[in-house]
């Protein structure tokens, strides 16, 4: 099994070329950790025709599989889930499978990496070409061998004969030659029942790479001749640039070039350290107008709850309102969400060179298509003139800061042509500049009857967008902004997001109205979206509803599911932890939680267990075990790892996580500012998958992160009765009551 990139990055390009690789027949690119560049191959070709086999799947005269796929590799195990996919249904070792991730002159356009789709989108359409190119292989192996295609088995590739014991194989039968044809998606899958590689657990092979230390990622791409630079930004959001006095600059040693448009600035130098040093002399020197963020956060959450006029019910029972003014019982509650970081351990960073009138990008973004038509925008350039090669970068979990860092990188490759350009972002970059989670906020209600029955929710929510990526317009670039002749910014707003998981799945009445807000940060998508405050808030709820019905917090729940589905993740998560024995003890604080993710994806179900010091009145959260059914399962390994690591994050988010401004510009800039949870405090986890090899395969990847948040509230009330609605939850926040 090969994945790429997998090799060190600090070779010559024709010694790279030489020497790394693996020649695909019928195709003018090598599928390299970092392919070639467009002037080594005649110019930037045009990538195939997805409707074709080829465009996905790829047989050399070797016999090597090489999968391609438009989507990106965010650490959430992708590849491997691909290659599995592909291999299973062509029979072939996974040891002879390789992948290619998107790059705009090679593979599908297949938009962005997100909403937890690349293995219902993506990974259907690498198993019907993989399908069609195995029925293609049969019929020429049946001609061949001069025998029926029904006495036809393989095995690694291998097609064999029952009757004769002959055989041959897919190198032997394609003798070079690319497997053509259109995908018709008519071709038979092969049966759940006999796979033997999909559904088994299969660890990602760039693991151990990254965690000995080699390169791996964007951060670490080196290239000949490569200049270094660094992006000068001012404190706050809308400061413009009124003099940049830089004749301290001339004492500087590997000064390649300051470029100035407007209020964006870089420094290109020939070191790194020298462009760290070249930024902190700019920093001194610039000048920037005075502009304030408006609401402060101490009135953020009164400013959003006063915003009604932008509004959408999103779920209308008109009988809701007069079920809850009836019911002898009444609740109502309050949840808040801060805005949240994608906080990557790795700064963004891209690296952009011209030459030859292309431009070639190589960016950890989570849309290669998207980002070059944005690129053309940006830089009125045609989009038959960039590339955009995707590599993985050290954290991602949404719209972070990977597509400005590549604009960044593109203007001022534009700026110092023929050499390559890296921008790599600092942590202050990072923290101030990224786009954030949007700061939420939920109002529930609901009434109960005499005997504790659910009769009706009705859910409000606020919040700011969740989706501005830079899908074609460079007003959602930083740099776009800063111009001399700036880009409007234009919010589309996508509210969809804002309400994801915002209707119940419990079978009640129910209405869901959403107030959409502009607020002071700039915000988009990050893991989950809208769902995890939206979960948070409904599953703390339900836990809340339970307590005055006096009923068991997961049993309620239960109650209203009818899905069985839904039922099986919850049960399986009380038998794991023994719930109904444990509960009852008080020996942990217990908390439970459930979601299907956006209504349609993975189920997922999770017990949180925290310990209380009542003398310091501090909790600690000890262990989270949850249990997740996505469908069929591809990589057992890789859905509990992508669980465990939800969970995880998630945590972090809850209990710990809160972007800090004032009117003066971003207060959380560094890691003392902006904590997240350090490995003396990560929780055991468990993760238990309930695989349904019968049922298509759904997105795993989000699916922990709403669901957590509640499990830990509902066990902070379990432990100290003290209902904590307002994120994060810190112990100074409790009622200490017993």
């Amino acid at each position: 099994m090969s994945i790429q990139p997998n090799n060190p990055f600090n070779t010559s390009r024709r010694s790279f070329l030489k020497n790394t690789g693996r020649l695909v027949i019928g195709f003018s690119i090598l599928p390299l950790p970092f392919p070639a560049q467009a002037q080594d191959t005649g110019g930037v070709p045009l990538p195939p025709d997805e409707g074709n086999i080829n465009a996905w799947i790829r047989i050399d005269a070797e016999g090597h599989l090489t999968v391609l796929t438009g989507k990106t590799e965010l650490g959430q195990g992708i590849k491997t889930a691909l290659m599995q996919i592909a291999a299973e249904e062509l029979d072939i070792n996974m040891k002879n499978v390789s992948i290619i991730i998107a790059d705009t002159a090679q593979t599908a356009d297949e938009r962005y990496t997100s909403g937890s789709a690349s293995i219902t989108s993506s990974g259907s359409a690498i198993r019907a070409a993989a399908a069609e190119a195995r029925k293609r292989l049969f019929d020429m192996a049946a001609e061949t061998l001069a025998v029926p295609v029904q006495e036809l088995e393989v095995r690694e590739g291998v097609v064999t004969a029952r009757s004769t014991a002959k055989s041959v194989s897919y190198a032997a039968l394609l003798k070079g030659r690319s497997i053509e044809g259109a995908v018709t998606g008519k071709a038979p899958l092969k049966d759940p029942a006999k796979y033997t590689l999909v559904g088994t657990p299969h660890p990602r092979e760039e693991i151990k790479a990254m965690v000995t230390g080699q390169p791996v990622y964007v951060q670490d791409l080196r290239l000949p001749e490569m200049l270094h630079a660094r992006i000068l930004r001012p404190r706050m959001y809308g400061a413009k640039l009124t003099a940049l006095p830089d004749q301290a600059l001339a004492s500087l040693p590997g000064i390649v070039k300051l470029v100035r448009n407007g209020s964006f600035v870089g420094i290109v130098v020939k070191e790194e350290y020298q462009a760290i040093k070249a930024l902190k002399l700019l920093q001194q020197a610039a000048i920037w107008n005075k502009y304030s963020l408006l609401p402060a956060q101490a009135g953020l959450y009164d400013h959003i709850i006063q915003q009604t006029a932008n509004s959408e019910v999103v779920e209308k029972n008109e009988a809701v309102a007069p079920a809850i003014a009836a019911a002898p019982t009444q609740w109502e509650a309050v949840y808040k969400r801060p805005y949240h970081m994608h906080a990557s351990i790795g700064p963004s960073c891209a690296v952009a060179q011209w030459k030859e009138d292309l431009l070639t990008v190589w960016s950890h973004t989570q849309g290669a298509f998207p980002l070059r038509s944005t690129l053309s925008d940006l830089l009125a350039i045609p989009q038959s003139k960039i590339r955009v090669i995707a590599v993985p970068g050290s954290g991602c979990y949404g719209h972070n800061g990977a597509d400005d860092v590549a604009a960044d990188a593109a203007l001022l490759a534009m700026a110092v042509p023929g050499k390559p350009i890296r921008v790599q972002w600092m942590r202050e970059d990072e923290h101030s500049w990224e786009p954030y989670g949007s700061a939420m906020l939920l109002r529930m209600k609901a009434g109960l009857d005499a005997q504790g029955n659910l009769l009706a929710i009705n859910t409000e929510i606020w919040s700011d967008t969740h989706i501005a990526r830079p899908g074609g317009q460079a007003g959602h670039f930083i740099a776009g902004r800063d111009l001399e002749k700036p880009f409007p910014f234009s919010n589309n707003r996508y509210s969809g997001a804002s309400y994801r998981n915002g209707i119940p799945l419990y079978d009640t009445l129910r209405q869901v109205t959403l107030y959409n807000y502009k607020g002071p940060l700039r915000t988009s998508a990050l893991r989950s979206l809208g769902a995890y405050a939206n979960i948070f808030a409904l599953e703390s709820f339900m836990d809340e509803l339970a307590h005055k019905a006096g009923k068991d917090p997961a049993d309620f729940r239960l109650q209203y599911l009818k899905d069985e589905r839904a039922s099986a993740v919850i049960e399986m998560v009380m038998e794991k932890t023994r719930w109904k024995e444990r509960i009852k003890t008080k020996e942990v604080g217990l908390g439970i939680a459930f979601a299907q993710y956006k209504n349609d994806a993975s189920y997922f179900a999770v017990v949180a267990e925290i310990k209380v010091d009542k003398a310091t009145k501090q909790y600690r959260l000890v262990k989270l075990t949850g249990v997740i059914e996505a469908g069929q399962t591809i990589n057992v390994d890789g859905i509990k790892n992508q669980t465990a690591g939800g969970m995880i994050q998630s945590a972090s988010w809850t209990m710990l996580e809160e972007v800090r401004y004032s009117e003066k510009g971003i207060s959380s800039r560094a890691w003392d500012t902006y904590p997240i949870l350090r490995f003396n405090a990560v929780p055991d986890t468990e993760v238990f998958v309930i695989n349904r090899p019968d049922l298509p395969a759904v997105g795993a990847g989000e699916s922990a992160q709403g669901p957590t948040a509640a499990a830990i509230a509902n066990a902070i009330f379990n432990a100290t009765g003290s209902r904590l609605r307002e994120l994060p939850l810190k112990p100074s926040k409790i009622e200490w009551k017993y």
